[in-house]
């Protein structure tokens, strides 16, 4: 009897440790599992297009916009007249929740949409989806409460033409194949461009404050003579650059606060 009974707990036992070890290999739900998603919607910062179904156009300085700091949880916007904050919870298959929403109470006019249905979308939503460069924040599966497209810094996706090297004016040479530029793809992080003979690529990095930072930078090797440019010169700006400034058309890449180590146009192509 007495080993019948043991028998008895042992399987037991065995059997609570199985099912034990099952629900802790389970994830939680409020676990994200996805964090590729996690990552674009909270690297960015996106601009309202799109309301209930009806478009958005306004002012470009004065759009509406929010972003998701991922470090706090913390979700910060500026609705068209007041600036807006709170709290955010990211889950697994594309859940979102917005909380403790908080506005300043500037009075405004002439804004480009109402605020108090900004503000409700961030309280109705519960899901998210994310196409191309635009986010769709979503309640259910109805039709989008409202669209966001990606904000594209104005350094990227443009044809970057070189006007100055150290202060001093560049002319093309007569044997030089074309220009000297670059570009910076947004989709790709990667610059690519052509410095006098040789043409070079490699990645780069934004951060705020206008700091930009280039890495693994390549070049071909080809061999070119009487060109006015010293191309190691040219190349080394990428080396040393850490920040830059735009004024109009025209951009200088920098170290610190010192004069542009070079200075480029943009040029445009129709």
């Amino acid at each position: 009897m007495k080993k019948n009974i043991i028998g008895l707990t042992l399987i037991l036992l065995t059997t609570i440790a199985c099912n034990t070890s099952k629900k802790t290999q389970e994830p939680a739900d409020n676990v994200v599992t996805n964090f590729s998603d996690k990552e674009l919607i909270t690297k960015e910062k996106w601009i309202l297009t799109e309301l209930e179904g009806q478009e958005i156009t306004g002012n470009k300085d004065n759009h509406v916009y929010f972003t998701l700091n991922a470090n706090e949880n913390r979700i910060q916007g500026f609705s068209g007249c007041n600036t807006f904050m709170g709290e955010y919870n990211l889950n697994e298959n594309n859940r979102i929740r917005f909380s403790k929403l908080a506005s300043t109470r500037m009075a405004c006019f002439d804004t480009p949409v109402a605020e108090s249905e900004v503000l409700k979308v961030f309280e109705l939503a519960d899901n998210y989806t994310i196409k191309d460069n635009l986010l769709m924040l979503n309640v259910g599966r109805r039709s989008p409460l409202a669209v966001f497209k990606k904000s594209t810094p104005e350094v990227v996706e443009k044809y970057w033409k070189l006007k100055s090297l150290g202060g001093q004016e560049v002319k093309m040479s007569e044997n030089q194949e074309r220009e000297i530029y670059f570009i910076l793809e947004s989709n790709t992080n990667r610059i690519k461009g052509f410095a006098g003979c040789n043409t070079f690529n490699g990645t780069y990095a934004l951060e705020e404050g206008n700091r930009i930072n280039f890495s693994q930078m390549a070049a071909t090797l080809k061999a070119c003579s009487n060109l006015t440019i010293n191309e190691s010169e040219f190349l080394k700006v990428f080396e040393l650059a850490n920040n830059y400034t735009i004024k109009g058309d025209v951009l200088n890449l920098n170290i610190g606060r010192r004069a542009p180590l070079a200075v480029f146009e943009a040029v445009y192509f129709h």
